[in-house]
């Protein structure tokens, strides 16, 4: 049987959890760690060409079928995310029919803004998709949404535009979790190779944990690969991030894909299956 393909990012907001997963657990092609963007990893999880990893939620909406959540791993806030924001010229009140210029690096965040500003606000805006650009996007936009460490580093250097949370505006209509990505594994792969997955969840956890413990050594390598300072990191992690998945964010979670199907932005409300390491049971 041959061994499991899991994805690494890089992105910043996912470090606690990869800075100190320990590949030299398995044996020789056992697990494979794929740096992966995470468009081709939406794209390898649907082929199956890779097994498990970190998924946008929007994307595991759109596949539910097809994925189980593995519990206690998710990228999730309760109130403010610090890493994804709208940008805009004038205030949001005094905008009504906005053009607002979109990443075009996330599907959940960007859906999670359509619910936002058309059920929560009332707001009808016109959407354009454009490469991650704060100066150009908002050349051509009332308002621009940045997500992860696009959206950090223009609100270092916000030239002073208005700038909106769109963790603390879910949090503020809803009073409820958001998750912005889920650890998927693919049902075959979940059937077929139950113990070698509950290692691998094993050693998440453990990654997760020691990573959260040791905050100071993951800010370490990020301050040198990326910048900013050790308040900043510190408060980013501990202070808005969850990496938990517990029965609060599985509702706020489907909460969002309930509205997301209200807008059409998914065909039907998904549900969030997560899987059970105690009843697993290998293929026969």
């Amino acid at each position: 049987m041959t061994g499991m393909r899991i994805s690494k990012i890089s992105f910043t907001n996912i470090r606690p959890i990869y800075h100190f997963f320990r590949l030299d657990e398995f044996g020789d092609n056992q697990v494979e760690l794929i740096p992966q963007v995470p468009s081709q990893l939406n794209k390898g999880m649907a082929e199956g060409t890779i097994d498990a990893g970190p998924v946008s939620s929007f994307e595991y909406g759109r596949n539910y079928k097809a994925y189980e959540v593995l519990p206690d791993l998710s990228i999730s806030s309760h109130g403010p995310v610090g890493s994804i924001f709208l940008f805009t010229k004038r205030p949001l009140a005094d905008l009504h029919e906005p053009h607002i210029a979109l990443t075009d690096t996330s599907a959940t965040s960007v859906n999670l803004l359509r619910i936002i500003l058309q059920t929560f606000e009332g707001m009808n805006p016109v959407y354009t998709t454009m490469a991650s650009n704060l100066e150009v996007m908002m050349s051509q936009a009332d308002g621009a949404l940045l997500i992860g460490d696009d959206a950090l580093l223009a609100s270092w250097n916000n030239p002073g535009y208005y700038m909106y949370d769109l963790g603390e505006m879910w949090y503020r209509h809803t009073g409820m979790w958001m998750t912005y990505a889920v650890w998927a594994v693919r049902r075959e792969t979940a059937h077929q190779k139950p113990e070698l997955l509950r290692r691998v969840h094993h050693e998440f956890l453990h990654s997760k944990k020691k990573g959260l413990a040791e905050l100071d050594e993951v800010i370490r390598q990020v301050k040198e690969e990326f910048g900013g300072t050790e308040p900043f990191w510190k408060k980013y992690y501990a202070g808005h991030l969850s990496y938990n998945f517990t029965t609060e964010h599985k509702k706020g979670l489907e909460y969002y894909y309930a509205c997301a199907a209200d807008l059409g932005l998914l065909a039907e409300p998904a549900k969030v299956e997560v899987w059970d390491p105690d009843s697993a049971q290998p293929a026969v």
